[in-house]
């Protein structure tokens, strides 16, 4: 790393600037712009930004769609010696709102068509690019950034949690990038690929891989993993005009892209180099690949963290002596990237042996900072001391040390033992080996209050069925009882993140039905017998947080406590609903009120007795979900007692009046009170990412 060593990633660009200012630098649509174009462009912009106060060690927030504004801005942020914040302008609110709140960043910088909702978020300057007048001033300003100072914040998720903002400085990216141009031998001449969402820091990978070799970043206008609009077509009609030789996208669309490619005998024209990261990605699927599109081709599986500058290991096939016995069970990340250091370590922060579970703990000049205003997260995950004077990130994953040497890639840890995560993760390959299913995924979902069972989730393959049933007894026949999944859930498709990981919190609830089939209880669990939901269980997957997932029991509840109010109310309440005095129309309208009253008191008895998983799964602390259970339940109920002793009341009752108003009214707007708190209430959840 000698001849990077002491710069900053925006010099490097700068230096191409100046070596080969007419070389293309960036292409977005019919858009183009030459290095000295580009450079010019963020010169102009990095002197408003100081006349606006940015200065390093400051933040500015990046917020732009994708346009080659979004370069100008990155560009212009570091050379004013701060760090941008990349956050994406289309993102959710909430995501949107913590960043900003917390990062505060002196400036926004946007476009107008972003305006209001970022307006609306941040307390400092909006900048929007496309309608401000940016001075005619070039050259680079005075007092810039230093290979120690900061370079970007990535905010991410983890597994729980707000969004983390993990701080990178220069010489971690640059690090990062030596790497990339060893391993993936870089030059001028490529033309790279740019997909990945603003936020994620493949992102940022990209556009250094780029512009810090000298070559041309294309910036593809469609989000090819956000816009379900944007088909594998698209993609490799853009990678064909383009003449991409570089690009890197996450597993879930590179599937959807062999998907296109294979059936119509397509191959990917210049491209070199693909590399794919983002979620596990299994062995037999890249020897697929590699075997269709041939030797010209690298396939490379990465595995990185944002909070150790993106990737530290790799692996292509041609590093792989043999191929194994079970590769469809297999995710190789192979060797870490050069100056990289890996280790596996136990729960007590001792190394594993070789073909032991371990949680993969990264260090090296590529670990940054740690967390942005979290001092206790960053002295948990960020270790000192472990690494010659260095800093040691746990990842929180798992991977084990095979016998030639290479790191498989288990999975997340979730907080388990890594040898119980491992466990988990050999359910899910069992599955994924199964004919018939494509894909398949196992988590413990919460299913009730303090309740968690261990639910597998698939995909059925091209032609198949997959029945819940039969893929559970598959499961029974090869899996010790204590790893066998309470529910086999067949789903037309994964549910993913912003940046396509698979979303765990979004996978739905098991039909709460018995659809195992017979002999495959679990010996004293009514509940082990479930293997339904989904198209193999009769019925659509159930979203968590609705109650359709068992619309007849509502139903059926609802109409029984209707039934029963109905029968009760002259019981308690005699001659409340008498409107033999009433005239025809207005006796109607009496008699369809005492009817909906009913089915109120019948929905709130089906909401106390059936909404327990359903508000479990929010998120929010078990004493307000139980208050709120009550109180949704009270602001149904409440009605029809309510109004029967108001009709049977004198009006100069005052007593009673009274009584009426503050058992009644007062009580109902507590209730929405609580309601109103559980909404309100900030969730610990992953991001939306």
């Amino acid at each position: 790393m000698h001849d990077i060593e002491g710069r900053t990633v925006h010099q490097l660009f700068e230096e191409h600037a100046r070596r080969a200012p007419d070389a293309p630098a960036l292409v977005c649509g019919e858009q183009r712009l030459s290095y000295r174009e580009l450079d010019e462009r963020a010169d102009r912009l990095a002197h408003h930004l100081r006349e606006l106060g940015l200065r390093g060690g400051q933040f500015a927030a990046v917020a732009l769609g994708r346009t080659p504004d979004l370069l100008t801005a990155v560009l212009a942020v570091l050379k004013t010696g701060a760090a941008y914040v990349p956050l994406e302008p289309t993102g959710p609110d909430r995501i949107i709102r913590h960043v900003l709140a917390e990062a505060d960043p002196l400036v926004v910088i946007t476009q107008e068509a972003h305006r209001v909702r970022l307006t609306d978020a941040a307390r400092r300057t909006v900048l929007c690019l496309d309608t401000v007048e940016l001075p005619e001033r070039h050259g680079p300003l005075p007092d810039r950034a230093g290979p120690a100072d900061l370079a970007c914040v990535f905010y991410t998720s983890g597994s729980t949690g707000l969004p983390k903002g993990a701080l990178i400085e220069h010489r971690n990216l640059l690090h990062s990038y030596q790497g990339w141009r060893e391993v993936y031998g870089l030059t001028a001449e490529d033309r790279f690929l740019q997909t990945a969402t603003l936020e994620f820091d493949v992102f940022t990978a990209d556009w250094i891989r780029a512009l810090c070799s000298g070559g041309v970043l294309v910036l593809a206008q469609r989000n090819f993993t956000l816009d379900r609009t944007a088909s594998p077509a698209e993609l490799h009609e853009l990678v064909l005009r383009e003449r991409i030789t570089v690009m890197e996208t996450n597993a879930y669309t590179l599937r959807r892209l062999f998907a296109h490619l294979q059936p119509l005998g397509l191959e990917l024209g210049s491209v070199r180099l693909l590399s794919v990261g983002a979620e596990k990605w299994y062995l037999d699927e890249q020897l697929r690949l590699q075997g269709y599109l041939g030797p010209g081709v690298r396939h490379v599986n990465v595995y990185g963290v944002a909070e150790a500058a993106v990737d530290s290991a790799w692996f292509d096939t041609a590093t792989l002596a043999e191929e194994p016995e079970h590769p469809e069970r297999l995710s190789l990340i192979g060797r870490p990237f050069p100056g990289t250091g890996i280790r596996l370590l136990d729960p007590a922060g001792q190394p594993v042996p070789p073909g032991t579970p371990g949680e993969i703990c990264l260090s090296g000049p590529g670990v940054g900072r740690g967390y942005l205003k979290r001092p206790e997260l960053t002295a948990e995950r960020f270790l000192q001391g472990l690494d010659e004077g260095g800093r040691v990130y746990r990842t929180g994953d798992i991977g084990v040390l095979r016998p030639d040497g290479l790191l498989e890639f288990v999975g997340r840890a979730e907080g388990q033992d890594p040898s119980a995560a491992a466990s988990l993760a050999a359910v899910e390959v069992l599955l994924r080996g199964h004919p018939e299913v494509r894909e398949s995924a196992v988590a413990e979902v919460e299913t009730g209050p303090r309740q968690t069972e261990l639910i597998a989730y698939v995909v059925a393959a091209e032609g198949a069925r997959a029945e819940p049933w039969a893929l559970r007894a598959y499961l029974a026949e090869r899996l010790p009882e204590r790893l066998l999944p309470e529910a086999v859930v067949a789903l037309p498709a994964l549910p993913r993140t912003r940046a396509g990981k698979l979303d765990t919190r979004s996978l739905p609830l098991p039909a709460p039905r018995d659809h195992a089939a017979p002999g495959l209880r679990k010996p004293g669990s009514a509940k082990a017998a479930r293997s339904g939901g989904g198209k193999g269980g009769g019925r659509p997957p159930t979203r968590p947080g609705r109650p359709g997932a068992d619309a007849v029991g509502w139903a059926t509840v609802s109409a029984l406590g209707a039934v029963a109010a109905a029968a009760l109310t002259d019981g308690l309440w005699p001659g409340s609903t008498d409107v033999s005095r009433v005239p025809s129309l207005w006796a109607e309208l009496f008699q369809l009120l005492y009817l909906i009253e009913w089915l109120g008191f019948g929905l709130g008895l089906a909401f106390l007795l059936l909404s327990g998983p359903l508000l479990a799964r929010n998120g929010r602390p078990p004493g307000l979900t139980l208050l709120t259970r009550f109180a949704v339940t009270w602001l149904l109920a409440a009605w029809w007692p309510q109004d029967n002793w108001y009709r049977i009341s004198r009006a100069t009752d005052w007593p009673r009046q009274a009584a009426l108003v503050y058992g009644f009214n007062v009580s109902l707007i507590a209730a929405a009170a609580v309601l109103v708190c559980f909404l309100a209430w900030q969730p610990v959840r992953p991001a939306d990412r």
